[in-house]
């Protein structure tokens, strides 16, 4: 089987973000020929950057440079014991997020080279909170394309809290913002892959522990989102939504709604639906994942004019994808117990 890691350059290195707190950052670019396109990738709860298998190399074959850092809080990018799942409040969390794609889109602009953010479960939720927030109205039109994976709208059916538990966990929050909780994925929710189910367990960057104000703020920028409370910002023009219709960790249906009812002012727009697919699109199975990798590359590069030279490093990266497709205290206990049941539901996004 051809490896798509033979044409990619992997560089590893350390972002500040704009309060200088640093964490961990990761690119895949072309090896041989300058960027088609770039994409800066946000990921999921309880999860980090080295769990996206062959997509981020097969993009990077193609043209797509990737960037991507483990969030603050998750995977690489904590140091102490203390820190984990410390992601701060909702308005922290898209800064964050902002100064990467700032940083990205001053390189990207200064070649011509069009650029796409792409979010993963909670990492998806966040990307339609980063382009619906009114104080980045102005980098929307800067932005080519968003795609979203298995984005947090909803938790699956079957997995919400009650009202009354998100409320307490909520109180809860406002009163021990840091005071962190654990609760392990069930990994059978999240992909049909026995051997990603058992390195999901056996991960030691795989903590599965969130802080009080980083569970409510995820819960209320999903309900935001689900109420219809955001309006995505007049910039976005293209949006591609993908997701699997057993996801185990966030709900198919409301994801679903939630592009039919919010996107009608997006010209472009696409809502792929996986039939039979875990919440993991990447990390299915050995046989989808060069699936789903070639679905967004095909969407990004069908957005890319590309030059004429290019033609053909392109249809060797996309026989790559193919032969690889062929292949195979009491306040402190009494806040825990309250938003226990909360944290148990959002740990799986």
């Amino acid at each position: 089987m051809a490896d798509a890691n033979a044409n990619v350059k992997i560089e590893e290195l350390t972002f500040k973000l704009q309060d200088d707190h640093p964490v961990y950052m990761k690119k895949w670019t072309p090896a041989t020929t300058a960027p088609l396109a770039k994409l800066v990738f946000i990921h999921g709860y309880d999860d980090h950057i080295n769990r996206y298998f062959e997509l981020f190399p097969t993009l990077a074959s193609r043209g797509i440079a990737v960037t991507a850092w483990d969030q603050r809080g998750w995977g690489r990018s904590v140091q102490h014991t203390s820190d984990r799942g410390l992601t701060g409040p909702t308005t922290l969390v898209i800064a964050d997020i902002a100064h990467v794609v700032k940083s990205e889109l001053a390189d990207a602009e200064a070649t011509s080279t069009p650029l796409f953010v792409m979010g993963h479960s909670m990492g998806g939720a966040e990307a339609l909170t980063f382009a619906s927030e009114p104080t980045y109205a102005d980098l929307a039109p800067r932005i080519r394309g968003w795609l979203l994976e298995s984005p947090h709208i909803e938790m699956a059916p079957g997995s919400q809290p009650s009202s009354l538990k998100i409320m307490a966990g909520r109180l809860a929050g406002r009163l021990l913002p840091k005071f962190q909780l654990k609760n392990k994925l069930p990994a059978e929710e999240l992909t049909r892959d026995p051997e990603v189910m058992k390195s999901l367990t056996e991960d030691p960057l795989l903590w599965s522990t969130g802080t009080l104000e980083g569970l409510a703020g995820l819960l209320d920028r999903a309900a935001d989102l689900s109420a219809g409370k955001r309006t995505l910002n007049p910039g976005v023009k293209s949006l591609w939504l993908a997701h699997g219709t057993i996801d185990g960790g966030t709900s198919y249906p409301a994801s679903k709604k939630w592009f039919e009812t919010s996107t009608s002012d997006v010209p472009d727009k696409e809502h792929k639906t996986y039939e039979g697919w875990q919440h993991q699109l990447h990390a299915d199975l050995p046989e989808t994942r060069p699936v789903f990798a070639k679905d967004v590359g095909d969407w990004i590069l069908a957005r890319v004019e590309a030059p004429k030279n290019t033609a053909e490093p392109q249809a060797a990266a996309e026989a790559v994808v193919q032969e690889s497709a062929a292949a195979p205290a009491a306040a402190v206990s009494a806040a825990a117990e309250t938003a226990e049941g909360s944290a148990k539901g959002a740990a799986k996004l």
